[in-house]
């Protein structure tokens, strides 16, 4: 074994439940991420607990993502969303029962919806339940975030709200698993002096930083992002490594966009006549996604070509060896120049596996089982296995940073969403008088000090200004 190799999944979604109405459209952000992400890793990783296969796994789930996914009314939402995406890929199968090409995949959306309804119910519709199974066979660590994954270096000047975002997910994060989280997903991989405080205080043992805030540490750290540093009250952090981030991530040069893989974008939800799909659509008069689609990417502005399942799990199997060779020699070259053997920290959105990118789930489990019987030069570890086995580390501090647009705040404050902040700055101060005010409060006042700080909590999460920022539905962020 030459070295470590640490896959960190983020799974964070805002928290959109509206019992107000009866369908709402920014709920489908859950319905997809479940059935394209969530669902297909929890049946991935039962593939690799059947087959006895001591497999590592890093995942973050938000407390937000957790309330929502063990909430009895989005659980029974996503059933009627899943019952639906059933029904309809029944009639699609009969409206294509002369399509040599189209019905096959009708087919397959069948089976596989079926199969994902299965999955759910043997849960009894809880996945956070389903991860912790996973925890406690030792095969998982989930980590936490913040509460609302507020962008904690803005909240800075209010060391309050920083305490108040990680120690309510510090304690979220107990009632949903039973223990204590050993690391933290910095929302937005987003670090300033200071934070390293409230970590410990929370008794969190590791965190995650973007390549520049490692490797502008200060003093330097002697083994760039291959190795963590301890800050000096002794939080390890960790950084991202750019070469296996970029195989993945590259708009140019990423696996996702490989022309063999389905295309994001074709979606009969836009493609097929709007009576037809209507029934399945969030909001009258809306179109959507239904997550049924039936073209490749191909490339270029021409016509697409059909989409191949078995096309595109070879390619995903290619990718997944190239991905493995890549490591390896990484891992060789490294070795050459240390002491010690390298640990490359690979993190990326959960939902890039799955949802953005279809075969994402099928990528990653050609490359574990790949990593796991094919070699000896890499071992597959979670960051705390790593610290256990290798507890002496530099001391240095971390530099500012994050993983957004150059590395700093820039997305999360601009000129499209300067706006909330002096609105947030009040509600902070007033929700700390509050505080002070009522500190043995009980009963109704007690409720109504909860809800106020539900209700900053919510409005610090980061997905506002960042929606607000690129766009996608700004009239809900606002």
């Amino acid at each position: 074994m030459k070295g470590y190799l640490s896959i960190i999944l983020h799974a964070h979604l805002p928290f959109v439940r509206h019992p107000e109405h009866e369908k709402f459209l920014e709920e489908n952000w859950l319905y997809e991420a479940i059935t394209e992400t969530y669902l297909p890793l929890i049946q991935m990783m039962e593939g690799w607990l059947k087959d006895g296969m001591d497999t590592r796994l890093t995942i973050t789930l938000s407390p937000t993502l957790c309330s929502m996914l063990a909430d009895p009314l989005l659980q029974e939402r996503y059933v009627r969303h899943l019952e639906g995406l059933i029904e309809l890929a029944e009639r699609e199968i009969h409206r294509t029962y002369w399509d040599k090409h189209y019905q096959p995949l009708a087919w397959v959306y069948h089976h596989r919806f079926n199969s994902l309804r299965e999955t759910y119910f043997s849960y009894e519709r809880n996945l956070v339940s389903a991860f912790r199974k996973f925890q406690d066979a030792g095969k998982l660590e989930i980590i936490t975030t913040a509460a609302t994954h507020a962008v904690l270096p803005l909240l800075s000047h209010h060391p309050s709200s920083i305490r108040a975002q990680i120690l309510t997910a510090r304690d979220h994060y107990r009632s949903c698993f039973g223990r204590e989280p050993r690391g933290i997903w910095l929302p937005e991989c987003a670090y300033a002096e200071g934070v390293e405080q409230v970590l410990q205080e929370a008794n969190i043992r590791w965190c995650l930083v973007d390549t520049h805030g490692l490797l502008h540490a200060h003093p330097r750290p002697r083994y760039g992002v291959f190795a963590p540093i301890f800050t000096p009250n002794g939080i390890a952090v960790f950084g991202r490594d750019l070469e296996s981030a970029k195989q993945v991530w590259s708009k140019h040069e990423g696996y996702p966009g490989d022309r063999r893989y389905r295309d994001f974008y074709r979606d009969i939800g836009y493609d097929l006549d709007y009576d037809y799909v209507k029934p399945y659509m969030p909001v009258s008069g809306i179109r959507t996604f239904t997550g049924i689609k039936y073209h490749a990417i191909t490339g270029g502005d021409g016509e697409k070509a059909i989409y191949d399942r078995s096309v595109a799990l070879e390619a995903a199997a290619e990718h997944a060896q190239n991905f493995l060779e890549a490591r390896i020699q990484q891992m060789e070259q490294l070795r050459e120049i240390t002491d010690r053997p390298p640990h490359v920290v690979s993190p990326y959105d959960a939902e890039l596996f799955g949802h953005w990118w279809y075969e994402g789930p099928e990528f990653l489990n050609y490359f574990v089982r790949k990593a796991y019987y094919d070699q000896k030069t890499i071992q597959l570890s979670t960051p705390f296995d790593y610290l256990r086995e290798n507890p002496t580390q530099q001391v240095a501090s971390p530099s500012a940073s994050s993983w957004g647009e150059e590395g700093y705040l820039k997305v999360w404050l601009n000129e499209t969403n300067e706006w909330i902040y002096p609105h947030l700055d009040v509600a902070m101060e007033r929700m700390t008088n509050l505080a002070r005010r009522f500190p043995e409060s009980s009963g109704i006042t007690q409720r109504a000090l909860k809800q106020a700080a539900r209700e900053l909590l919510l409005a610090q999460a980061s997905d506002w200004p960042f929606i607000l920022r690129t766009g996608t539905s700004p009239d809900y962020a606002r």
